[in-house]
């Protein structure tokens, strides 16, 4: 039986390589045909006139350049009927050589999954593939083949707008969550009728802008790019992303478009990327508003020169390459390999075989009314709510309760629900398709529920002119509700803010109520961590619910009445004040260590403010208690090829059915460079019973020891650790230590 399995898995292994050489001597033949007028042609990206993410190229000439074969990707083309004609366009080019068609496909297509940054606040990555998954399904069917995502930036600093649409500030779960999302949309080959390609972005260090500010300024020690940073987009990679996005910053005053060092040294040199790289939006042409090319001829040729194969929307390669290659300043070698990286995975895609394989309009009507998709929405949904605070078991809800007040500018929104970074189809009435927080209540509260709406307030605006009447709701019932937060378009690209507080007069809203003196449930709405300090101090129960996409009424819904007990965790810091900002939990300690909170003189910390957070990263509650005992090591002292098995036990010692994320933080007590205060290394989501115990594993290896030394060599340095296991980052329950000796 060994010698046949052996056998098979060697003739796999042939025939996959056959395949590859089979595509590769496509490609090259291809090549030998091309004018380097259609080389150029298939690096060139250019958007449809509508649903734009960026200043639109105005050029009435797409169709007859896409017939000539000038034009080798488009993005905003939706639906299959669109990208069938656009096709039809590029079949009647000299060379046939069909179109890429990409999307902005972020958290969803038809059917919208919560905000990445919510997803990530699940920990629970098969459920995070599975949104990847349905959204690479419906939009495959839908004539898409390539999705802008994921993005895989970390960021310290929740002023960014761009941070709705990462995993936080965490190395190893964005790490983690970056190969779930790539599986999820690649599912288990490209040119399968329901995978698209994965674009990792941004490349690189996009998330650590100067002052939270979007397209901003990156200066930072390749130490920290390559241990903070990179991880993400090599997780990424491994899992077999087949496109990368450049950034639109600078990176120590290198713009990363025109950056060899990251896409030629690093990307295509040391991790052998075999894909390509596109640009983004206009960022090439953008090198000269950087001041780093003087137009948009040098911009090209910086471009070209750097590794970014294709250009989206900014005509520099379009109308400057082939002029370059004349002078003899870009070998014809550089755009031979670029082109062969696109041609490549249009074989892979099975385009070429039948470039309309992906416009099917009976498949698409299918993919986008399969009822399957919206159970996997409201399932993700759920998971990603984070309970922040529940004083005297104020929720859930009991189903008994005779009237609710609900109260707030979110209650009756639908399209708010979608969050930033959605795809909207024209023919969807959104009103009908996703579920509004009133709606779901509605659904869940039954008859003998009195259900009693006031508006409150608007987002934004000091009107309160709706007080009286939010009050009056209040006073009327058992239990208030009230929702509140960003709109859906304040957190986003280009969508930084300086002032993370609820926006207008809610939080004076929070206050009206509460004053009452009625049981209050604040529902916080919200791309990224905000500032709520009364909220935060003074109401006795806060769910953050993000944006929750399709599903969000029926989700926070099952949460608050208890059908489903919330189980995410915080995948970011919240501050308590934007002079906080960058916050994040793995920072260096200081020679001067504030002892605690009280302590300010001559130590590192605000005389005006605690160092610690509102809320810490890995931090929410449940409506069950989880009790961690027992904490055993397998040794306490290894060698470098050497693991340690961790293990302890895990009660759920409340009275419902829950999960926990056990997390699993390290310390390096010493190095030859300063070394966090603690690193999250491993982590486990755990579902048990009321009275339930598991003994809960870990293994410690060398690669979860390792990091960047003081000559930037990978490697664990012999020396004392500090273990410890907690349900946040702030509480943790178990400590140990052991010892790494030299070989």
């Amino acid at each position: 039986m060994k010698k046949i399995t052996t056998f098979a898995l060697l003739m796999i292994s042939l025939f996959a390589g056959a395949q590859q050489q089979t595509i590769d001597q496509k490609v090259n033949d291809l090549l030998k045909k091309m004018t380097i007028e259609e080389k150029i042609g298939q690096l060139n990206q250019y958007t449809g006139d509508n649903q734009a993410t960026g200043p639109i190229t105005i050029n009435p000439n797409k169709q007859a350049e896409i017939k000539a074969g000038l034009i080798g990707s488009m993005l905003n083309i939706i639906g299959t009927k669109y990208t069938r004609q656009y096709q039809e366009l590029a079949m009647q080019s000299r060379l046939k050589i069909p179109l890429l068609f990409g999307q902005d496909v972020i958290h969803g297509y038809k059917t919208t999954f919560p905000l990445p940054l919510a997803e990530a606040a699940s920990w629970d990555l098969p459920a995070i593939e599975l949104a990847a998954r349905v959204a690479a399904t419906e939009a495959a069917a839908s004539g898409i083949h390539w999705t802008f995502a994921p993005m895989v930036d970390i960021s310290r600093d929740p002023r960014w707008g761009r941070v709705m649409e990462g995993a936080g500030e965490d190395t190893y779960l964005g790490s983690k969550i970056a190969y779930a999302r790539v599986k999820g949309f690649q599912g288990n080959k490209l040119g399968d009728l329901n995978s698209v390609m994965a674009c990792v972005k941004h490349f690189a260090a996009y998330g650590a802008g100067v002052g939270g500010r979007d397209y901003n300024s990156v200066d930072m020690s390749e130490r920290m790019l390559w241990e903070t940073y990179l991880p993400p987009f090599k997780a990424a990679l491994d899992a077999g992303a087949a496109t990368f996005m450049n950034s639109f910053n600078d990176i120590n005053g290198i713009p990363a478009t025109g950056n060899a060092h990251l896409q030629r040294d690093i990307l295509k040199g040391k991790w052998n990327f075999q894909g390509f790289v596109v640009s983004d939006w206009g960022s090439i042409g953008e090198m000269v508003a950087h001041g780093y090319s003087k137009d948009l001829k040098e911009a090209a040729y910086s471009a070209i020169t750097a590794g970014s194969d294709m250009d989206m929307e900014s005509n520099a390669y379009r109308y400057n390459l082939a002029q370059l290659v004349k002078e003899g300043r870009v070998s014809v070698d550089l755009i031979d390999d670029a082109v062969k990286r696109i041609l490549r995975k249009k074989f892979e895609l099975g385009l070429f075989d039948y470039p309309y394989r992906y416009s099917d309009g009976k498949r698409e009507e299918k993919a986008l009314n399969n009822p399957e998709h919206r159970k996997a929405a409201l399932e993700v949904a759920e998971k990603s709510i984070v309970l922040l605070k529940n004083e005297n078991q104020t929720l859930p809800i009991s189903k008994n309760v005779k009237t609710i007040a609900f109260i707030g500018p979110m209650v009756k929104e639908y399209k708010e629900n979608m969050g930033f970074w959605s795809v909207e189809l024209p023919e969807v009435d959104y009103n009908k398709w996703i579920v509004s927080q009133w709606d779901g209540l509605q659904n869940k509260a039954g008859k003998n529920t009195k259900l009693i709406y006031a508006k409150g307030c608007e987002i934004e605006g000091n009107n309160k002119d709706g007080f009286a009447e939010a009050v009056a709701a209040a006073k009327q019932a058992d239990v208030v509700i009230l929702s509140i937060g960003e709109r859906r378009d304040m957190s986003g690209e280009a969508k930084s803010r300086s002032d993370l507080h609820l926006p207008g007069v809610q939080e004076d809203l929070v206050k009206a109520i509460q004053a009452t003196g009625k049981p209050v449930v604040v529902l916080i709405n919200a791309g990224r961590p905000l500032v709520f300090n009364w909220t935060a101090d003074n109401v006795p129960a806060i769910v953050y619910t993000w944006w929750l996409g399709t599903e969000a009424g029926n989700a926070i819904a099952n949460v608050l009445f208890g059908d489903y007990n919330p189980s995410g965790k915080l995948p970011m810091t919240f501050p308590r004040e934007v002079g906080q900002v960058p916050i994040y939990y793995n920072h260096f300690s200081t020679g001067r260590p504030a002892k605690n909170e009280n302590e300010t003189n001559y130590v590192s910390a605000y005389i005006d403010l605690k160092n610690s957070p509102k809320f810490p990263f890995g931090y929410g509650l449940s409506y069950t208690t989880f009790d961690y005992s027992d904490l055993k090591l397998s040794s306490s002292k290894i060698k470098s090829n050497e693991t340690i098995k961790v293990s302890f036990q895990l009660k759920n010692s409340g009275k419902a059915t829950g999960e926990e994320v056990a997390q699993l933080y390290l310390k390096d007590k010493f190095g030859s460079v300063v070394r966090p205060v603690l690193e999250l290394r491993d982590f486990q989501k755990v579902k048990l019973n009321a009275g339930e115990s598991k003994t809960i594993e870990f293994t410690i290896d060398k690669e979860k020891l390792s990091f960047y030394n003081n000559k930037m060599e990978w490697t664990a340095e012999p020396g004392d650790f500090e273990l410890m296991i907690g349900s946040s980052s702030a509480d943790i329950k178990l400590k140990s230590a052991f010892e790494l000796l030299a070989n």
